[in-house]
């Protein structure tokens, strides 16, 4: 009989199960033992109508499909009003959060006596939906059609519509509005103006609100951390952390994850593991969304091993702790072992999404894994549903870029069923640097120029591959039209953490108080180098000047340096670690892996793209970068 039933009938029936199970029924309600009133009094009396408007609300609580939302809708309709328990309320907020807002707003009108609740309700839906423009203009009608003021439910809900959109003016002028309403003396809605302010990257406000708090909670705090971290102020983060303490608030889940986003940016493997600590200490390393953060963190500071050991200590991980984890390995190159774990990953019954596949893509790309990219991009669909972004474009571009199939990934461009953007025209770029295609390099890099005339970087790859075919004229007129449009090239850094300190080079820096003893190690480091035969890779300087100029600039590049600082200041055989904000030039390359072999070091650099580890002469990348 159910079978025959539409899927409604049957969602309730399960409903009404769920129902009597809640209720301790052990028999459907006609079936019990002698009742002392008849049994559709009993179903419709007091208790039992506030019972089952309890369950709905439950039930509403748990739902996030529109089908599922109107099914209870019915069934409010059938057994109870709108007004009882504010159930009605609850399904106008459920339907916008769900994205029905025409229905949202159809049964708000619907609703005879509207209070603030009602309100509130109305415009929490669409907050909680991201819909900034409903939600203004909900709490507009609001304003228009009530003599209500708003309360710190409505203003909190608004504020925080406005900080997941960055709207700043709009944000503004609720923060005005909210203090003509004397409302800033309401911690939550502070709370919310300064998490709005700091996604928009106002920190001076958003630190102002914090410091003229008289009561502050601990979602203050983490507020405050969390917008130092969004906005390149880490260590001023990792500050605050440590006066909340001082100050008796202990962290909660939020501020530990605010706190890893503070150590990604600074880069401290040794600032991880304190924090590591702590969250062991404080009992929170069963929880799945801060032990994923944190073998992320690991992954993305270099040491892939911490982070496969804190994969491994989760029970049972979820969907997005394996793609974490399957993220380390790509940024790490290596493509084997994340297509190893993928497929682990299926067997144990995680269904992939949109992130796993751009992450796997990226795997096999920086691993060269030209097939099995191609075979995971056709499948992505057709097992699994995952319909194609630009995302997971811009890593097939790449994969068959790097691997010299340039036209191939031309005619992938083509053949897009969307406009490219950055991301896959600069997959291509690159691959016209690596494979020095000049004519495809342009156009490349005309339509990245189209689309952000005001990023240096375009103009630079371009220039560096005309210079790289000796086209110095063409590499003359690229750098000429940067100074026309005043356009600043980003210097090179490379960083490495020791005593506390993270230390910073540049090309031919001599401001370190150690320079003396860096460069006489230096000196020391490329005399082994040239006993073993081995030359600099002069090509790389992409200069129009003569060869022994071209030796001096490129011995002293930033990541020789942080080398060489590293072997000066740690014990032999030491593991070191260097962050680089522009990608490693080949002759680096190169040197980083005679060092490793010569010195009996692994040597990990991080650039923007990928993690490189140079152990006894070899790097992971299988010089395929």
């Amino acid at each position: 009989m159910i079978a025959k039933c539409p899927p409604s009938s049957v969602l309730f029936f399960n409903l009404s199960r769920v129902y009597f199970r809640t209720q301790n029924y052990s028999r459907p309600l006609r079936a019990r033992d002698a009742p002392s009133r008849p049994p559709s009094c009993r179903l419709h009396s007091c208790s039992d109508a506030e019972s089952l408007v309890s369950f709905l609300i439950s039930a509403l609580s748990k739902c996030y499909s529109a089908f599922y939302c109107g099914a209870l809708h019915a069934r409010v309709l059938k057994s109870v009003s709108y007004s009882h328990g504010y159930v009605g309320d609850q399904l106008v907020s459920k339907y916008a959060e769900v994205g029905c807002e025409e229905r949202a707003e159809k049964l708000f009108d619907e609703i005879p006596e509207k209070d603030l609740v009602s309100w509130n309700s109305f415009i929490s839906g669409f907050s909680r939906r991201g819909c900034l423009a409903k939600c203004l203009y909900a709490f507009h009608r609001m304003r228009n059609e009530t003599f209500m003021n708003p309360n710190e439910v409505t203003l909190v809900s608004v504020i925080s519509s406005c900080a997941d959109a960055k709207a700043l003016a709009e944000g503004r002028s609720i923060h005005g509005l909210s203090e003509r309403l004397g409302m800033l003396m309401e911690v939550k809605v502070v709370n919310s103006l300064i998490n709005m302010y700091g996604k928009c990257g106002i920190l001076g406000a958003a630190c102002l609100l914090f410091e003229i708090m008289p009561v502050r909670s601990s979602v203050s705090w983490n507020s405050m951390i969390a917008s130092y971290a969004e906005n390149e102020s880490p260590m001023e983060g990792i500050s605050c952390f440590k006066l909340m303490r001082r100050n008796g608030i202990q962290p909660d889940d939020a501020t530990l994850v605010a706190l890893l986003q503070a150590c990604e940016s600074v880069g401290s493997t040794r600032l991880v593991e304190s924090v590591h600590c702590v969250i062991c200490r404080r009992g929170f390393y069963g929880w799945m969304s801060i032990v994923t953060a944190l073998s992320d963190l690991y992954a993305k500071t270099g040491r892939l091993d911490a982070s496969r050991q804190v994969f491994l200590e989760i029970r049972n991980p979820d969907s997005i702790a394996w793609t974490a984890m399957l993220a380390g390995y790509a940024a790490h190159g290596y493509g084997l072992e994340a297509v190893a774990l993928f497929d682990l990953m299926v067997k144990k019954g995680m269904k992939p999404d949109r992130v796993t596949f751009t992450h796997l893509l990226s795997a096999c790309s920086h691993s060269g894994l030209v097939e099995e990219g191609k075979q995971y991009f056709q499948t992505m669909f057709e097992f699994y549903g995952v319909e194609p972004t630009l995302d997971h474009y811009s890593c097939m571009v790449d994969l068959l870029g790097r691997s010299g199939f340039l036209k191939d990934a031309y005619e992938l461009i083509k053949s897009m069923p969307m406009e490219p953007n950055s991301g896959v025209w600069g997959a291509l770029l690159g691959a016209c640097r690596i494979y020095r295609n000049a004519e495809l390099g342009k156009e490349a890099a005309e339509q990245l120029i189209n689309l952000d005339p005001s990023d240096s970087r375009n103009y630079i790859v371009l220039s560096n591959i005309y210079s790289a075919v000796g086209l110095w004229k063409d590499a003359s007129e690229m750098r000429a039209l940067m100074k026309e449009n005043r356009l600043a090239r980003l210097p090179g850094c490379s960083y490495i953490e020791h005593g506390n300190k993270i230390h910073q080079f540049v090309v031919g820096d001599r401001s370190h108080p150690l320079s003396h003893g860096i460069y006489t190690k230096l000196t020391e480091l490329i005399e082994k180098i040239r006993k073993a035969g081995l030359a600099p890779k002069t090509e790389f300087v992409l200069h129009d000047v003569d060869e022994e100029l071209k030796e001096d600039i490129i011995n002293e590049h930033c990541e020789k340096l942080a080398i060489s600082f590293g072997i000066l200041v740690t014990n032999p055989g030491r593991t070191l670690i260097i962050r680089k904000n522009l990608r490693i030039c080949g002759d680096c390359h190169s040197f980083a892996k005679i060092i490793s072999l010569i010195e009996n070091r692994t040597i990990i650099i991080r650039d923007p793209k990928r993690f490189h580890h140079f152990t006894d002469g070899i790097c992971s990348c299988g010089d395929y970068w």
